[in-house]
């Protein structure tokens, strides 16, 4: 395909699997990425190295807080189709440093939509997130909610790029699709993410810190289910609504919320160890539950989530070992 696609946060874990698609599929993909130190810079270059020297792959360092760097990236590479995935992670970490949030998820998703009212493109995704459901009781979440009270910055930010997102959709006619990740885990994984600090923990030896005594569900959702929607979505932009913005929203998850006490039980399977658990109270941020309706992705694209945990996490883990040396 002569058609570029420029995939933002390509040295992440969900772009890293996405570039990693595309380029099977036989796309030219840009990725671009700042490559900063949120968590080991050395995971961010080993899935780079992964794609780097594969035909239809090229890089750029760059910031998307920098809008005269963006800009110059549209402008080189001239994309059709862009995946927003760069963001500053982590409901935590925005307690503490808030301002990386603003810059990342803000501004940084601002000059991306500049960059596209200057350079059209066929299609525009981008990554929201749960979090923006905030402690909602009504399960499963849906699109259609109002999403008013986010409870962490984090989750502001994300909804704050969707309202965006409409805006300049509104505005300028870029059509474009959020999709809202659910708790998403696997091979080459963020070690931010809890799955991942537990098995580091268990293997050697360390106690892990549960938070509301446990009790907490999650629509885990494993990475290739993930990029099979992505992929699924990205040749199909939105029809113009009734107000002329081509702008939808979708949940992508599982549609499956397991305990955080099962997920641990099969973690603790593929390990072979037991944990040694601390009871913590719920954390300021947190969520007690995360649950997806995916009925409308399902019903456009085909999107059938198809692995079960027990899979799902005996992949991350035999990965984990190798990876680690473990």
């Amino acid at each position: 395909m002569n058609d570029v696609i420029l995939v933002t946060g390509a040295a992440g874990f969900i772009g890293y699997h996405l570039c990693a698609r595309l380029l099977a599929d036989g796309w030219r993909v840009v990725g671009l990425d700042n490559l900063n130190s949120y968590y080991p810079v050395a995971l961010k270059m080993d899935r780079l190295a992964n794609l780097t020297g594969q035909a239809g792959f090229s890089f750029v360092r760059a910031d998307l807080a920098d809008a005269e760097a963006v800009l110059d990236v549209f402008k080189a590479h001239r994309p059709k189709i862009v995946v927003n995935l760069a963001a500053q992670a982590g409901v935590r970490y925005s307690i503490d440093h808030p301002h990386a949030y603003l810059d990342s998820n803000v501004t940084g998703f601002l000059n991306v939509l500049e960059a596209c009212r200057h350079f059209p493109v066929d299609h525009l995704l981008f990554a929201s997130s749960s979090s923006v459901y905030g402690n909602s009781s009504v399960a499963p979440f849906s699109v259609d909610e109002r999403c008013e009270k986010p409870v962490s910055l984090y989750a502001a930010t994300k909804r704050a790029g969707e309202l965006m997102g409409y805006t300049y959709s509104h505005l300028y006619g870029i059509p474009m699709t959020g999709l809202r990740f659910f708790t998403v885990y696997g091979p080459f994984g963020r070690p931010d993410m809890a799955y991942y600090s537990f098995t580091r923990k268990m293997l050697s030896g360390e106690p892990i810190e549960v938070f509301n005594n446990g009790d907490l569900q999650r629509d885990f959702t494993y990475v290739d289910d993930i990029v099979e929607g992505l992929v699924r979505v990205l040749p199909s932009p939105p029809p113009p609504d009734l107000g002329g913005a081509r702008h939808r929203l979708y949940n992508i998850g599982n549609n499956r919320p397991e305990k955080l006490m099962r997920f641990i039980e099969v973690l603790e399977q593929c390990l072979g160890v037991t944990a040694d658990v601390i009871y913590r109270p719920m954390q300021p941020g947190d969520v007690y539950q995360t649950s997806a309706d995916i009925a409308p992705l399902a019903r456009d694209f085909g999107f059938a989530p198809s692995t079960r945990i027990e899979d799902g996490l005996k992949r991350f883990t035999d990965w984990y070992r190798a990876y680690h040396k473990v």
